[in-house]
């Protein structure tokens, strides 16, 4: 691919990610406002449509404050590397029949990959500000993230076992004739609160705990750095809600198939992202203890009892078609034989 090709692509990619990103936290702040009996931003634009042009647009042409004790090259690097891992992610998603900008055979892996890495930048962003607040929002933070990606991981095996692979594509293509959520009900809820503690979101957002930390990693960054981080947390909000329609809700497949493709996926998304506000609008916040118990001594536990039941529900109805095919006629003469 030319050099034009790939800049195309890539802004083929950014661009919509960036819009979607920009028009979710009007979205947010809107049903905020509705949960909460308020007015949400309606000044900027006609419904507050510009509002969030307006406040990308100060973030980016704020100065931007570097701490004198920090280390600059990581306090700079930071932000800027935990944006790309979010966007990196979008690239092996499809949200319709070949639309993807790479068809990896391990997509799904791939991402795994990516979602370990933004862990460092994590660390990074919190040690280089040089401040005690931001080094603990850090640590909390990768902690987290750590404890809940086993969790995840140990929940996707299941899935895995009935989709046969790790494709995405593929997984979405094993589900035009029926959601995996049916089946594995238990481990997508398992999947969705998990997602929330992946996402530092209500009521598990522990490393930006206003009245503990003020913001967590991020305390020490203004403007265009904030903004990066700011966008790399909703875009990862909007990847994984997009993994749930993908994995478990059908992908870009309609219950009428002349009506599948990327709306369909798009619907499906939006209903899981209202889900995410809608979270953030009704629970109240955990204790870290809380948060690190749940994750360990209740999700993990549940995750692998679930993975061995379905392994051997699997296995169980293998054994049953083998002994089926067995009892055939000509098959068994030809064991006895």
């Amino acid at each position: 691919m030319s050099a034009i090709g790939i800049l195309l692509s890539f802004l083929a990619l950014v661009v919509p990610l960036l819009i979607a990103v920009a028009y979710f936290t009007l979205y947010e702040r809107h049903i905020l406002a509705a949960l909460q009996r308020r007015q949400g931003p309606n000044v900027v634009g006609v419904y507050g449509l510009l509002q969030p042009l307006a406040d990308g647009l100060k973030l980016f042409v704020k100065e931007s404050v570097i701490p004198k004790s920090a280390n600059a090259a990581l306090f700079v690097l930071s932000p800027v590397v935990t944006f790309g891992l979010a966007i990196a992610g979008w690239a092996v998603v499809p949200v319709g029949e070949g639309t993807r900008l790479a068809d990896f055979r391990l997509g799904l892996l791939y991402l795994f990959a990516l979602s370990s890495l933004s862990v460092h930048s994590v660390i990074r962003a919190g040690w280089s500000s040089n401040s005690k607040y931001a080094f603990l929002g850090g640590l909390r933070s990768a902690a987290q993230r750590i404890s809940y990606e086993v969790s995840l991981g140990a929940t996707l095996v299941s899935l895995l076992l009935l989709a046969g692979s790790l494709n995405l594509s593929a997984i979405g293509e094993a589900q035009a004739n029926g959601w995996l959520a049916l089946p594995l009900l238990p481990v997508f809820i398992l999947f969705f609160i998990t997602t929330l503690a992946e996402t530092n979101r209500h009521p598990f957002d522990l490393p930006e705990a206003e009245a503990e930390l003020v913001s967590g990693y991020n305390v020490e960054y203004s403007a265009r750095g904030f903004a990066l981080f700011f966008l790399a947390e909703y875009s990862n909000i909007i990847l994984r809600s997009s993994l749930s329609t993908l994995l478990f809700l059908g992908g870009w497949h309609a219950p009428i198939a002349r009506f599948s493709g990327p709306l369909v996926f798009a619907l499906k998304t939006r209903v899981i992202v209202t889900l995410f506000v809608l979270v953030r609008g009704t629970l109240p916040r955990y204790r870290y203890d809380q948060l690190r118990r749940l994750g360990w001594k209740v999700f993990l536990p549940l995750a692998l009892a679930f993975l061995v039941l379905y392994a051997s529900l699997i296995l169980a109805g293998n054994g049953a078609v083998e002994l089926s095919r067995l009892l055939n006629t000509d098959g068994l003469l030809s064991q006895i034989h």
